[in-house]
């Protein structure tokens, strides 16, 4: 089956940004999350998440260049994000994805839930896994991909690479050390990693 003919259905149920934020601040006050899995530690760091998406969108800003490579795309697409409220993943990158496309009107974020989408999100496997967030640029007239993103920039997966080497597997750890790598990181990685790609394109 074309990619596209599973991804068209995915697109027409898919929410804007701000609906995703509406959808987490909705379920966390009925202490709940997003997807199967509603354990005590999915639903505190869709809380911790949550607040950290609405300061990234208060305090992150992209550099000249990458804007000016959004602002110069011509052609209507879509991003489609593949995401979950509980990803620590998504929570540091989906608001600096919104960022990006809102450079430009042609460009229209939208995100579908990952565990509700698992067809489209088998499609997009990094090394066999469900790794989110995912990030698909469309154009709007073919429906053929332009260029795939995700789930983190390669600085982050590098500690992540790191911490199973040395074989850390407790998630408060984990998080902990890639939270420290994001904060370092400032937004930097994934803003020279788009810069690469539109450059490409």
């Amino acid at each position: 089956m074309e990619k596209s003919i599973q991804l068209k259905p995915a697109i027409q149920k898919a929410i804007s940004y701000k609906d995703y934020l509406n959808l987490t601040e909705v379920l966390l006050s009925e202490g709940k999350t997003t997807g199967p899995n509603q354990s005590e530690d999915y639903l505190h760091y869709t809380n911790l998440n949550f607040h950290r998406m609405k300061r990234l969108d208060k305090t992150v800003e992209l550099n000249e260049d990458l804007k000016s490579l959004l602002q110069a795309i011509e052609k209507p697409q879509t991003w489609l994000v593949i995401s979950e409220a509980w990803c620590g993943d998504a929570a540091q990158n989906v608001p600096i994805l919104q960022k990006m496309a809102a450079q430009n009107q042609l460009i229209d974020l939208k995100i579908i839930l990952r565990d509700e989408n698992l067809d489209v999100m088998d499609l997009y496997l990094t090394k066999g896994g469900r790794s989110i967030p995912k990030l698909i640029a469309l154009e709007n007239e073919t429906f053929n991909e332009i260029f795939t993103w995700g789930p983190r920039p390669a600085v982050i997966q590098e500690v992540m690479n790191q911490l199973k080497e040395e074989n850390i597997t407790e998630l408060s750890v984990m998080v902990e050390k890639i939270q420290i790598a994001y904060n370092y990181d400032k937004s930097q990685s994934i803003q020279e990693e788009f810069k690469a790609i539109l450059t490409s394109l």
